[in-house]
């Protein structure tokens, strides 16, 4: 009777699935948009983002704004000639799969100019969940879907991997334990 508890407890313990990045709201209350002059470099500055995270655009109207991912000269020109990404859903979800930086503006006309741009810096996933890195590190920035290749995609597939292989041995266990 013991073991089963200790089976039924671990599989409530793996249950709970492997642990996930913030998901931060771009602009937070505000949103994204043109009206209020939200200030994207202070709302971008005031955060810590990680591998791991999302950025989310969302509940902007479509027909009048959208979310462009551009490389950093067209950013500061508010320019497309440079587009990597764009995000048109009006409720974009953007993972953020490598350390580095990226830059998102609005390609309708003015809004860039007008300060609908945000530049965010994406520190690396340490092990420890200590302070923050104190320099900020670049990151290329990839489209939606792309997988490029990096050094700690590798270990978080394996940390998924051990984890699935974990929650087949206590179902399993289980299984044969009733």
């Amino acid at each position: 009777m013991p073991l089963i508890k200790f089976v039924i407890t671990l599989s409530l313990i793996f249950y709970t699935g492997p642990s996930q990045g913030k998901v931060y709201k771009v602009g937070d209350s505000s949103g994204w948009t043109i009206i209020g002059n939200v200030n994207y470099t202070a709302w971008a500055s005031s955060k810590t983002f990680r591998v791991g995270d999302t950025i989310g655009c969302s509940e902007y109207n479509k027909q009048f704004h959208n979310v462009l991912e551009v490389k950093e000269a067209d950013f500061f020109t508010c320019t497309t000639e440079s587009l990597l990404a764009s995000f048109i859903t009006g409720n974009d979800s953007i993972p953020i799969k490598q350390a580095g930086q990226r830059y998102f503006i609005c390609g309708f006309p003015g809004h860039c100019d007008g300060g609908q741009k945000v530049e965010i810096m994406v520190h690396k996933l340490t092990s420890s969940s200590a302070a923050p890195p104190t320099s900020s590190a670049v990151v290329p920035s990839t489209s939606p879907g792309a997988s490029p290749t990096n050094p700690n995609n590798a270990a978080s597939e394996t940390h998924k991997a051990l984890y699935y292989f974990s929650l087949a041995v206590v179902f399993v266990s289980t299984l044969l334990l009733v």
